[in-house]
C-alpha cells in the first residue's frame, strides 16, 4: 500500500495504528507516534512538523529523505532502521537518550537540537551538521567525524585520539571540548 502527497494532521496513532505501507512526499503534523510500533514502514521524502515519536520502535523503518521540525523524538533507537538510503535532517528536535549507533548519517543537519546522552558510537557522521545544537554527556567513540561541522555546536566531548576529527570544523570557544579529554587547565 502507498500514501503519496498526503497530509496528516493531529492523528494519535497511540490509539489508532498508522497503516504498515510506504508514505511517499507526505506531511505529518502534530501526530503522536510516541511508544508506537512503526516496524516495516517507509517513510520516503515525508515531512514531520511538531510530532512525538518519543520511544517509538522503528525496527525496519525505512527513513529517506525525511525532514524533522520541532519533534520530540526521545529514546529513539535509529540503528535499528533499514540501513538502505537511511537519510534525514532534524531541526528543533529533542532527540535525548537516542542513538544512532553505526548509523551513517552522512550530510544530515542536525540544526538547534537537543542532543543530550545521544549515542553517535561507530556512527558515519561524515559532513554532518550540528548547528546551534546541546550535545551535553553525547558519546562519540569511534566516530567518523570527517568535516563535521561543530562550529556552534555546544557542550560536546570530543575524544580526537578516538574519533576521525580530520577536517572537521570547530570554532576558538568550542574547543574545550576537544582537550578535556587530556585532563590539562586552561585558563
Amino acid at each position: 500500500m502507498i500514501f503519496e502527497d498526503e497530509t496528516f494532521v493531529g492523528k494519535d496513532y497511540q490509539k489508532k495504528s498508522l497503516e504498515k505501507a510506504t508514505y511517499e512526499n507526505c506531511q505529518f503534523n502534530s501526530c503522536n507516534f510516541g511508544e508506537v510500533n512503526l516496524t516495516g514502514i517507509s517513510f520516503v521524502d515525508c515531512h514531520f512538523i511538531d510530532c512525538n515519536f518519543s520511544n517509538a520502535m522503528l525496527n525496519k523503518v525505512s527513513i529517506n529523505g525525511a525532514e524533522f521540525k520541532n519533534c520530540k523524538m526521545l529514546g529513539l533507537h535509529f540503528e535499528h532502521c533499514n540501513p538502505f538510503l537511511f537519510s534525514a535532517n532534524f531541526t528543533g528536535c529533542q532527540l535525548n537518550l537516542s542513538s544512532f549507533y553505526q548509523v551513517k548519517l552522512k550530510f544530515a543537519q542536525l540544526i538547534n537540537c537537543t542532543l543530550v546522552d545521544v549515542d553517535f558510537t561507530e556512527a558515519d557522521c561524515t559532513n554532518v551538521k550540528f548547528d546551534g545544537s546541546d550535545l551535553s554527556q553525547a558519546i562519540f567513540d569511534q566516530t567518523n567525524l570527517l568535516k563535521a561541522d561543530f562550529r556552534t555546536a555546544e557542550n560536546f566531548i570530543i575524544n580526537p585520539e578516538n574519533n576521525n576529527i580530520t577536517k572537521a570544523k570547530f570554532s576558538k570557544h568550542n574547543l574545550l571540548g576537544l582537550l578535556t579529554h587530556f585532563n590539562i587547565d586552561i585558563e
